[in-house]
Formats: structure tokens, sequence, C-alpha cells
């Protein structure tokens, strides 16, 4: 048996081979067929000692049955270790029951994973009051990696105007604005939001005159509806910003919302590729590979590139 693969489900093979082909190990693709119930069936490569598994869980109904088909057959096959890496990790949001009867699917999902996998790898995951991805998972190794390096990297490349102010859109994305900002030495603000609903928000800032005449780099960890993103525009615009550019870790907003975007105010967004989609410009590859250097024999555990 090989000591460790690669395998992918279909809807991560834009980043599956890639980690494969870097890594210099194997790497295979999960195929699944779908019956004409809708059932699933998934058929996995060859096993190996350690098995890495790439899934980013988007849309993640479907695919999360079809991980556990997966290790099950891997596990079946004589895999002693298996690794999900999951770039955006679906169903982290819901952490609490708001309301009578309400499922908490951080935990319920949580749980599944912790009970399949022996380590989790993601970036960037949604907590609100979960204080590490470790409570999420209880009892694996489980790593919440950051963009920010990456996104750091973009910015350097392109000599950002010592001017422009970050922003970040509530109160739960200060401290990795911060970093951002702290890295490149910029000034930064956090938005104070009220969300009224899955669509609606209300927008303010402590002090708009730090945006007159400044350019604005708005980064958001997920934008799904975008009413948010929309929101934080309008309101920088109308502080007198000189120009708003927008950097999404996770982009799950259809495309057609660019053209409410636009109209919003924000020039360009950029996302990172955790989840393929048209605005992908920041590649997180280079982390994941750096992250699962101990799983793969012979390969240094230290350094900064692959």
């Amino acid at each position: 048996m090989i000591p460790t693969a690669v395998q992918w489900l279909p809807t991560s093979s834009y980043f599956g081979p890639r980690l494969a082909e870097t890594l210099g190990i194997p790497g295979y693709a999960i195929n699944l067929h779908r019956f004409p119930d809708g059932e699933l069936r998934a058929t996995v490569g060859p096993a190996a000692a350690t098995a890495i598994v790439c899934c980013s869980l988007n849309q993640p109904n479907e695919k999360l049955i079809a991980l556990l088909f997966a290790a099950e057959a891997l596990r079946r096959n004589g895999v002693r270790r298996l690794v999900l890496v999951s770039p955006y990790l679906g169903y982290m949001r819901q952490d609490a029951a708001f309301h009578p009867g309400e499922a908490i699917s951080q935990r319920a999902i949580g749980a599944l994973l912790a009970n399949t996998f022996d380590r989790v790898i993601t970036f960037d995951a949604h907590l609100h009051r979960m204080p590490s991805l470790t409570g999420v998972f209880p009892g694996i190794e489980a790593d919440n990696l950051s963009a920010g390096p990456a996104i750091e990297a973009l910015l350097r490349a392109e000599t950002v105007s010592p001017t422009t102010v970050v922003v970040g859109p509530d109160e739960e994305s200060r401290s990795w604005v911060a970093d951002i900002a702290g890295r490149l030495g910029l000034a930064y603000s956090v938005a104070q939001k009220v969300r009224r609903s899955d669509q609606s928000v209300q927008i303010a800032f402590p002090n708009t005159t730090l945006f007159v005449g400044r350019p604005v780099l708005l980064i958001d960890d997920i934008v799904s509806s975008g009413g948010t993103l929309v929101a934080c525009a309008e309101a920088i615009v109308a502080s007198g910003a000189s120009s708003i550019e927008a950097i999404i870790v996770h982009a799950l907003f259809p495309r057609a919302l660019m053209t409410a975007f636009g109209r919003a105010g924000i020039r360009s967004v950029r996302s990172t590729n955790s989840v393929p989609h048209p605005t992908n410009a920041i590649n997180l590859d280079d982390l994941l590979v750096r992250a699962l250097r101990r799983e793969v024999a012979g390969m240094p555990v230290s350094g900064t590139t692959p």
C-alpha cells in the first residue's frame, strides 16, 4: 500500500489534482454515479495508508453524503488516516438555536465529520460563539487556516496606496482586517452591522471622515446574498471615498450580483479559490501544501515554499 494519496470529489477537481502534483503523490478522482431515484454511488481510487480527501463544502448537502460514502469505502479498503481538505466549510454559521425548535447545524455537521475523519483543514471558518475549530470537531485535529498571507501577497505585488483604508463589514471581522492592515501599514475601520434578515442589513461606521478622498479595500469572509457588501459600499461612497475594491475569502454569490456591486460603487471584486467562482484571483494552494507537508512521508515540514 502506498503511504499517502489525494482523492477528490468531482466538484473539487479544480484543486485536488494540483495538490497531488505539488505534493508529489498519487491522485485519484472519486467517481459519483446518480441512480434514477437520486441516490448516489461513490467509487474511490486505490487506498493509501493516509488519504487526503478534497471537497469544498459550498452547496454542501449532496457532497456530505458523497463524503460519507467515500470515507466508508476508503476505510474498508485499508486507509488508516483520513484527512478532509475543505477550503470552504459549510454549515458553520448556525452555531446556536435562535428560535425554539431550530437545529444547530454546526454541532450536527461537526459531529458527523469528526466521526468520519481524523483531521479537517479549512480556511477562515465562519465561527461566532465558538472560540476555535477544535470545539466544532471534538476529538480530532482541526486546522482553521487564514487566507490572510495569500491576500497580503496579492496586495504587496500590486503596491497598494499607503492612503488605503481596509474595511471590515462587522465586528467579527475586526481581528483579521486589523491583521491585514497591520501587515501592510494601512488604516482600517470596522462597520457596525445590524442584520434585519438574510437580505437586509443596516450599516454604520464610527468615523466616516476617515474615508474622505481615500481608496477603500473592503474585505469580507463570506458573501452569499451580497446584502452586507452592498450596504457597506453605499455607506462608504456616501462618506466620500475615492474608490472601493472588494476582496472576499469565500465567494458564494451568483455572478448576476456583480451588477449590483458595481451600482453600489465597487470597482472590482476578487476572491480566493476556496470555491470555484468567476472572481477567483487569489490562490490558496501553497497554504494548503504547507499544512499537508507532515502527511506526506519525506516532504520537509518547515520552510515557506512547497
